[in-house]
């Protein structure tokens, strides 16, 4: 029994791209995203883990709670500080809040018209700790128990 691509079916209305145009579409997605999972893999690895991550938001947001070892650059300022705090030779992946939040958005776009390259983390602090990873604010560090719903399969690879 096959699904007729009729105007009916919402989901086949505009068919699926053909697959070598899909592969190039997804190829480029992931050359501008990254998720929260394999960043906080990268980033316990140990050593380098070869990019920069930068925390978007204001200070306030920050203080509330950010991800160890980023760098805070507010989107409004990296015209005026990235030269100083970022090295161009250095790809940056940005956060912000979450998914509801374009600002990690705003930030790569800022960096990227300044010639550093970059990667947008997708979910960003909000499923940081959804996720179950460490964080730090103002009083110390934190950490909260994973989200079933965002990290179903604790202390392991969810295999995508």
């Amino acid at each position: 029994m096959s699904i007729s691509m009729t105007t009916e079916n919402p989901v086949l209305r505009v068919p699926p791209a053909a697959p070598a145009t899909a592969a190039a579409h997804f190829r480029a997605s992931l050359a501008f995203h990254a998720d929260v999972s394999d960043v906080a893999a990268a980033l316990t690895a140990g050593g380098d883990p070869g990019f920069v991550l930068l925390d978007s938001r204001s200070t306030a947001a920050w203080d509330q709670g950010h991800i160890p070892g980023a760098v805070h650059l507010p989107t409004a300022l990296i015209p005026e500080h990235a030269e100083q705090l970022l090295d161009r030779a250095v790809p940056v992946v940005t956060y912000c809040w979450g998914p509801g939040c374009n600002g990690a958005t705003r930030a790569a776009l800022a960096l990227a018209e300044l010639g550093f390259r970059v990667k947008e983390m997708l979910g960003g602090f909000e499923y940081w700790v959804r996720e179950g990873f460490a964080y730090e604010t103002w009083q110390g560090p934190g950490q909260r128990a994973a989200d079933p719903l965002t990290a179903p399969v604790q202390d392991a690879d969810c295999g995508c």
